[in-house]
């Protein structure tokens, strides 16, 4: 655990110049819009140790799979998002000194990320090349115009030595990605042009060996300055353009850098790139820095309006729900159906930015209850587009039907990892059940009934070709399967798989039984098919002991030692960064819950005892190594009244990056696991359910807060929950009545 930030409520920000930490810092200040993201480096530049990280949305790149031993139907490429073009490049020099913090020391150093506003600004006083100058530097990826970049530097005289400033306007495609195979880069520049106002650049990833679309990339910079334009320098991967001015005692001077960017995701070739950058440039030049901000925060304010939680009495908390939403937001808000939530974001490479299965499982709860529904639906049309791609998978595999990927761009899967490619196959479970929260939950059925029903139609066939019929048992099986603890591989009946699939193949049925002729005869499910499935359903096998009351994670999984996670010494935590993974997969070690998942996905299918015994059960084994874990399980600590476990569990999960509990965050933030401290407030503390219908809640106040509120958009109304030391208080804020459930007693709202 480490902290290297203040703690308040609405901002991330800190005094102290902290270079051994940069990257963690970096991390914690990236920036996004979902269109494009960035990590919180420095524009001038840093020679010392930085993650330069600057990615753009849907914008990636193949590399080629390397394993010592390949199998057949191995994933031929992983797929990553790709360091962009730094677009935000801005050297300075003073007296001919380059302003370079790895080289000089400042003072009064302060870095701050206001998530209200979403901006960033760093300060700081600095001598170089004899003079004393403070900088001021301002930061936003605009809200409102998904392309724009917004940057303002302000530079003063703090002494009384005459500085020559000089700023360069610059575009820079000689980047890389430090994941890379040998190093390599993926940028060939296509065309450069510099003038006094402004610098342009396009680019395009270089050729891959397996036939992907190549993406070509336009940036445009512009800038309004009381500089003078100096020189101007070309080169094959950069183009700038530079200004100067002299500063006497107390003169300053402002620098404002105006950056978009167009890709051939939205226009087809070069020239319509380049023309939708000048017209972006024009759009933009014509307006002040503050119309820009202002518009940028008319936005943020929104989101916030209809999402902010409010924590009294714990300052700490109240930041680790902000900075989480804040962060979810940057990255995705269902502007554009073709992207999704990659587990870092905008913020690291790590996990190649693609997309897992985490969006269905935990980020579409979220968003369900924070944004309009066209989100939600968003997503689940993402996969629905990407259909082709689920059938290769499951082709190659040699079964049927379609198998959603691990991690995708494209659809089809590019993991690199077998275990995880072809065994963690829950996740074509979890992209059902995100159809069904989603259905159960907007009460609108015009998803599942048309493209819903072919995704989960696709589904069937697959779940109905991968199990096998075991003649001893009598039942339906699942072998060779890895649930979503990762820390158990190759496990024989995931009692988490089998259930998403038995659920599915039901779920899928009733469907089947309301969509319209045209639907039916598009899907062409026969009634041997709908027999075939309604069989397996039947007798499918779910492990269960009746000694202990508990379902079993997986075959054998009782027969290791089953030693509590309290009785190791602290010494062999985590257990990833000290176990070799031959010892991980001997042990009875849980990374994040497995059956207490399937148990919250389905949490009013079970008993309150089956809930408990099964949670007193697994969270004792449970080691918290993935960053999804810590929800899962204040939510079920929540429901099982067990109120301190639900806020330590809830206070690890909003402050995990802010905090630095995995020893990770300079890789980049938890993007998919920020929607934990979400769930386990309203889940959790207030016992958000939908039932029949029906909102229900059932909420108490944790002991160390004085109250919390939040605000939840259900079927056109948005609904203020207050939870205070008086008891619970609803309000209906806008839309029709409604009849909610409180604590067993029925409430009725008008506005």
């Amino acid at each position: 655990m480490l902290r290297t930030f203040d703690v308040a409520p609405w901002h991330v920000t800190t005094t102290k110049w902290d270079p051994e930490h940069k990257r963690l810092q970096e991390s914690m200040t990236s920036l996004g819009n979902e269109n494009l993201g960035m990590r919180g480096f420095f524009e001038e530049g840093y020679s010392g140790d930085t993650l330069q990280g600057l990615y753009l949305g849907g914008v990636w790149f193949p590399d080629k799979t390397r394993v010592g031993w390949w199998k057949n139907g191995y994933p031929k490429y992983f797929g990553k998002v790709i360091n962009a073009v730094n677009f935000i490049k801005m050297p300075i020099s003073v007296n001919g000194e380059v302003v370079d913090l790895a080289k000089q020391t400042p003072t009064n150093f302060k870095l701050d990320l206001d998530m209200q506003h979403a901006r960033l600004t760093r300060s700081f006083d600095l001598v170089v090349g004899g003079a004393k100058l403070s900088f001021v530097f301002e930061r936003f990826i605009s809200a409102a115009q998904k392309e724009l970049v917004g940057q303002r530097l302000t530079v003063k005289n703090l002494g009384e030595t005459p500085a020559t400033v000089v700023v360069e306007n610059a575009i820079d495609a000689d980047v890389f990605n430090e994941d890379a195979n040998y190093d390599e880069k993926f940028w060939q520049v296509l065309s450069r042009t510099v003038n006094e106002a402004s610098v342009e650049l396009t680019a395009m990833t270089k050729e891959n060996d397996f036939g992907t679309e190549r993406f070509t990339v336009g940036f445009e910079s512009s800038v309004k300055t009381t500089m003078s334009a100096g020189e101007s320098r070309q080169s094959e991967l950069e183009v700038a353009q530079s200004y100067h001015q002299t500063l006497d005692a107390s003169d300053s001077l402002t620098f404002e850098k105006r950056s978009v960017y167009v890709s051939s995701r939205d226009f087809a070739d070069e020239a319509a790139i380049i023309d939708r950058l000048h017209e972006l440039t024009s759009l933009v030049s014509g307006q002040t820095f503050a119309e820009l901000v202002a518009a940028h925060e008319e936005n943020w304010a929104d989101r916030w309006t209809k999402s902010d939680v409010k924590i009294a009495g714990d300052d700490e908390a109240q930041q680790g729900i902000r900075f989480n939403l804040f962060q979810l937001f940057s990255t995705y808000y269902g502007q554009d159906a073709r992207l999704n939530i990659g587990p870092k974001g905008f913020t690291g490479e790590k996990y190649g930015g693609a997309t897992y299965w985490d969006t269905e499982a935990f980020a579409i709860p979220v968003y369900l209850g924070v944004a309009d529904p066209s989100v939600s639906k968003n997503l689940l049309k993402y996969r629905y587009n990407q259909l082709d791609g689920a059938f290769i998978n499951a082709q190659e595999q040699g079964l049927k039907g379609a198998l959603y990927p691990m991690v995708t761009f494209n659809g089809v899967e590019c993991h690199n990892e077998w275990e995880i490619t072809f065994e963690e196959i829950h996740r074509n479970g979890d992209i059902a059940f995100a159809i069904y929260n989603y259905t159960r939950y907007t009460g609108d059925k015009s998803y599942v009934l048309n493209e819903g029903a072919q995704v989960l139609t696709e589904i069937s066939r697959f779940w109905a070709d991968r199990v096998h019929f075991s003649k001893r048992a009598g039942k339906y099986m699942l072998a060779g399967v890895t649930g979503p603890d990762e820390y158990q591989n190759n496990v024989d009946n995931n009692w988490y798989t089998n259930l998403l699939a038995q659920w599915t193949l039901k779920y899928t049925l009733e469907i089947l039984a309301e969509v319209d002729d045209a639907v039916a005869t598009k899907l062409a499910v026969s009634e041997a098919e709908k027999a075939k499935w309604q069989d397996i359903v039947d007798r499918f096998y779910l492990p269960y002991d009746e000694e202990l009351g508990i379902f079993v994670e997986n075959d054998g999984f009782l027969d290791k030692d089953l030693t509590p996670v309290k009785e190791l010494d602290p010494s062999n935590l985590p257990l990833n960064q000290n176990w070799s993974w031959d010892k991980i997969l001997r042990s009875p070690y849980i990374k994040q819950g497995d059956v207490l998942q399937g148990i919250w996905d389905f949490i009013d299918d079970f008993t309150p005892e089956q809930k408990e015994k099964n949670f007193d059960f697994y969270e004792p084994l449970t080691v918290h190594e993935s960053s999804l874990s810590a929800s899962i399980h204040s939510i079920l600590a929540a429901d099982l009244h067990k109120e301190d476990q639900a806020v330590e569990m809830y206070e690890r999960t909003a402050r995990l990056d802010l905090d630095n509990y995995n020893n990770d965050t300079e890789d980049g933030l938890h993007i998919t696991s920020m929607t934990g401290a979400w769930l386990s407030i309203v889940q959790g503390f207030s016992g958000m359910r939908v039932r029949n219908d029906e909102l229900h809640f059932a909420p108490f106040l944790p002991k160390k807060w004085d109250a919390y509120q939040f605000r939840q958009l259900f079927r056109g109304r948005v609904i203020e929950v207050k939870v205070d030391a008086d008891g619970t208080h609803l309000s209906l804020l806008s839309g029709d009545p409604i009849t909610v459930d409180l604590a067993g007693e029925k409430v009725t709202l008008e506005k």
